[in-house]
């Protein structure tokens, strides 16, 4: 599947994809302006939704809710290497969520096809987190 990237002023830098165009512009101190997501938060949030598309095939098979379910996404950048050091994923469950399904929703989300192309270096930490 071939990719088009094209340029569209200044910083952006666009892409088409299945005929879906992907906008990507930088901050206003990188000079852009600030219009879209730059290419590296469009790169964590593909990691951060292949990890949702497993989470909710996973409760989709088991008849559980997804309504209440978000996942956040963070990183920890080592300014020695210029690199994510670590990729931090939790997985903000309701309080209903069974809790015997825990440990197999972490494991479901690990194996996120993004993720499995991620230097192996780096460092992922999958958490599930529940409501105090």
């Amino acid at each position: 599947m071939p990719i088009d990237i094209y340029f569209d002023g200044n910083k952006k830098v666009n892409a088409v994809i299945d005929g879906f165009t992907v906008k990507t512009d930088q901050d206003i101190q990188s000079g852009g302006e600030n219009s879209a997501p730059t290419p590296f938060n469009m790169f964590l949030a593909s990691l951060g939704t292949c990890a949702g598309i497993y989470v909710k095939s996973f409760c989709d098979q088991r008849g559980i809710e997804t309504e209440n379910i978000r996942i956040a996404m963070d990183y920890i950048y080592d300014p020695a290497r210029k690199m994510v050091a670590k990729f931090i994923i939790s997985i903000h469950v309701p309080a209903d969520f069974p809790t015997q399904y825990e440990a197999a929703v972490i494991k479901t989300a690990s194996l996120c096809a993004v993720k499995r192309h991620l230097d192996p270096s780096i460092e992922n930490e999958i958490s599930i987190v529940r409501p105090l």
